[in-house]
This record gives C-alpha cells, sequence and structure tokens, in this order.
C-alpha cells in the first residue's frame, strides 16, 4: 500500500489529524507540545482505497534537545519512505519560522506533498488558510480536526495526489513473509528454504536490519520468500535504524499472502507475537505458526500436543491456525511449513456453494439460535459466499443483511461452525 507521513511543527493537530483519518484514537493527543515522539502507523479507507498513514512528531530543526533531535531523525525517516507528504500546520498561528524550515526540508526532498492547514473552525479561519501558499507546496486545504470539516475533500486529493492503482507491477507470484521476533530463526528457515546463504545468520539479535526478498521454485510454482527484520516492542526499539526495519516488516506483511509467523520452540508465546498475528488478521492475510528450534525441546509422548494446546489457550480467537514444529537446522519438517502455508492461499480461494453453506448453518442454529436484536429474535434466511481471498460471505435475515468474512480461516467450514 501507498505510505501517506504526515508531518509538521509541534503542537499543530498531527496525531488529531492522524485518529480522525484512521478512525482510531491510536495517537496520544494533548495541548502540551512533544507528546508525540515516536513514529506510529496506521491504515485509512477511503473512497475504496486502502492506504497506510504515519504520524510523526514535532519536527524542530537544529535543536541539542536529545528528544527533539531524535524525533527529527524520527522524520527523515519518515519522509525517506513516504510517497505522499502531507505537512500540517496551524491557522491560528500563522506561518511560522518552523513552518518555513519544514517546507524547505520538504522541497528537498522532491517527493509530492500537500498542505493541511488544520484548526479551521470557521469561514473566517478557512480564508486566513490562503497565507500558507508562501509555503511554496502547492494547493492548501482547511481542515479542522476536531470536528471534521474538509476532512472528505483533503482524503479525495490525498488519493488523487497518490494515482491509480497501478495493477500492471503487481506481482502475481506467491508471496510468503516469514516474520517473528528477533533471534528466532527466520534467516535460518529461509536460507535452510533456499539451500543457500541469502540471509546473513549471527546469535546477535537485530542481524537482519531489510526485508529480503528470495525467489524459489517449489512443485513446479515460484514462490517469493520474504525474511524480515525481527518485530520488537516498541519501547524496546532504540536505533532508527530499527525503527525502519519495523516499517519495511509491517509492510511486507501488508504485500504477502500469508504470514508464517515464526516462534522459538523453547521459549513462550509472547505479546508481540500475538500484535503479528492481529497484525495479519487486520490485513487479512493467511496465516501459519512456525515452531523452529524443534530439535533442541527435551521430547515426551505428548510434547507436540502439549505445546499446541499451551498456544491455542494463548490465541484463543485465532485458534484455527495451524501450528507446524520446524528445525532449520535439521531442516526437519521446513516443507511441511511450506506446503500448509501453500494450502491455506488454496484455501482461501475456495468458493463454497450455497447448497452447502445452509446445511452448515442450520445445523450452527440448531446448536445455537442468534441473540434478540431489538427485542425481536433474528431469523437468518440463507448465506451465500461473495468474494474469496479472504471469503465473505452475506447473510440475509429478515431484519437486513450481515456481510462476514472469517478472515484467514485455513478452513472455511470450521470457521463457519465458529
Amino acid at each position: 500500500m501507498p505510505l501517506v507521513a504526515i508531518v509538521g511543527r509541534p503542537n499543530v493537530g498531527k496525531s488529531t489529524i492522524f485518529n480522525r483519518f484512521t478512525e482510531e484514537r491510536q495517537s496520544i493527543v494533548d495541548d502540551m507540545p512533544g507528546v508525540t515522539r515516536d513514529r506510529i502507523y496506521g491504515t485509512v479507507e477511503w473512497g475504496g482505497r486502502v492506504f497506510s498513514i504515519v504520524d510523526t512528531g514535532g519536527f524542530v530543526l537544529n535543536s541539542e534537545d536529545r528528544f527533539e533531535a531524535a524525533v527529527r531523525e524520527q522524520v527523515y525517516i519518515a519522509l525517506t519512505e513516504a510517497d505522499l507528504i502531507v505537512m500540517t500546520v496551524d491557522v491560528t498561528t500563522g506561518v511560522t519560522d518552523l513552518d518555513q524550515e519544514m517546507a524547505s526540508v520538504i522541497r528537498k526532498s522532491e517527493k509530492p506533498a500537500l498542505v493541511l492547514a488544520n484548526k479551521a473552525d470557521n469561514d473566517e479561519r478557512r480564508w486566513e488558510s490562503s497565507a500558507f501558499y508562501e509555503l511554496g507546496l502547492g494547493e492548501v486545504y482547511a481542515v479542522s480536526a476536531i470536528n471534521g470539516m474538509g476532512t472528505g475533500d483533503f482524503l479525495d486529493a490525498v488519493l488523487e495526489k497518490l494515482g491509480p492503482e497501478d495493477d500492471s507491477v503487481v506481482d502475481g507470484r506467491f508471496r510468503i513473509a516469514i516474520v517473528g521476533r528477533p533471534n528466532v530463526g527466520k534467516s535460518s528457515v529461509t536460507n535452510a528454504l533456499l539451500g543457500e546463504e541469502r540471509s546473513i545468520v549471527t546469535e546477535v539479535e537485530g542481524t537482519t536490519r531489510d526485508s529480503i526478498d528470495s525467489a524459489l521454485s517449489y512443485n513446479e510454482e515460484e514462490i517469493v520468500l520474504v525474511d524480515t527484520a525481527g518485530l520488537r516492542k516498541r519501547r524496546n526499539i532504540t536505533e532508527n535504524v530499527e525503527f525502519y526495519a519495523s516499517l519495511r516488516t509491517e509492510r511486507a506483511i501488508e504485500s504477502c499472502d500469508v504470514a508464517v509467523l515464526l516462534v522459538d520452540s523453547t521459549g513462550e508465546i509472547e505479546s508481540q507475537d500475538i500484535r503479528v498475528l492481529k497484525l495479519a488478521e487486520r490485513l487479512k492475510k493467511g496465516l501459519v505458526i512456525g515452531l523452529n528450534k524443534w530439535d533442541l525441546v527435551e521430547k515426551e509422548t505428548n510434547t507436540v500436543r502439549d505445546t499446541e494446546r499451551k498456544i491455542r489457550d494463548r490465541i484463543k480467537t485465532l485458534d484455527y491456525v495451524p501450528i507446524i514444529t520446524v528445525s532449520a537446522l535439521t531442516k526437519q519438517r521446513l516443507f511441511k511449513l511450506l506446503d500448509t502455508a501453500l494450502q491455506v492461499h488454496v484455501n482461501r480461494q475456495n468458493r463454497v456453494s450455497t447448497h452447502e453453506l445452509n446445511s452448515v448453518l442450520l445445523r450452527a442454529i440448531d446448536r445455537h439460535h442468534p441473540a434478540l436484536y431489538r427485542g425481536q429474535r433474528l431469523r437468518i434466511k440463507y448465506m451465500t459466499q461473495v468474494r474469496d481471498s479472504p471469503p465473505v460471505f452475506n447473510f440475509f435475515c429478515h431484519l437486513f443483511n450481515i456481510h462476514w468474512s472469517p478472515l484467514m480461516d485455513a478452513n472455511v467450514s470450521e470457521g463457519i461452525n465458529k
């Protein structure tokens, strides 16, 4: 997806704009300048398009304050990655020296840009927004992040600036992103599948800093393996290059068909692993869990069953995700991992007949009737599949219709039963 970066000096309302566009309260909003220090990412849906958006801290040029210097580096990274830059300014204060400095940085980047004049809550302020044309960044859009005034027109301009989706450059090959925390063996698994040392492997966490694409021919099908940097908890990310790597990893998940979450078998599944699962679920990607370093685990009669049960207890809403035990060192079950990812991809493209769906639906209703809606019993007449990859189903009811998607279910019928 294209990436839009929101930049500007402190306290102009960048985080409020970010929350308005993403329709989430992900960025902290306060009247005190400097609240946002890290880059925060989200997705925006508008006009049938979806694009990524990043909120940055307030830009202060030539400041020796350690936090302001760190934020400045973060902004430069966002400018490097962005396809479109949104410079946010404050109508109530007019053009400031910091605005001029920020505009100069954007012009030097030679990236397409739009000016968003925030806090234009009335007609008088909307007229005052014309002063920002002197920044030399093109069209100025008067917007109020608080009440949403002008945001629709601005998002239309963003889509126009991004241009139409270019289907000609879409890579039709099946893409598998290997993701997970640092030092779980992502590069080792990639190298073992490829049969060559494509990625550098060391015992030091964070050796891989970029997403690396590698082509693999398997069962007469060309597959692209994407080795990604380890995703740390945000509070543990200390270097700007790690922020950059984290961004590349999240974009690798966006572009893949199936994400393989690699977990160290000798440890526990952590909240960071679950965050990756939720990200893949939100992006409607197929998902497989690989338990690497299985050769280091002491085996008993039911070790695999007990380990799998423990993981499923931690991811109750994602208990349909296949779990495969592997070892990059001994190459144990690596190609089973690949086969499972391919099967998930095939299952996501399946279309189930209306007759079969309704047979499953009737059995489900017999076991558990739908809940009351406004005091009335919801009566489902029938259901049908309207889309695949991921599968989407339409339920026809006597009160209203429901659209439902099991997102990345490996087994459609099992997902419907749930």
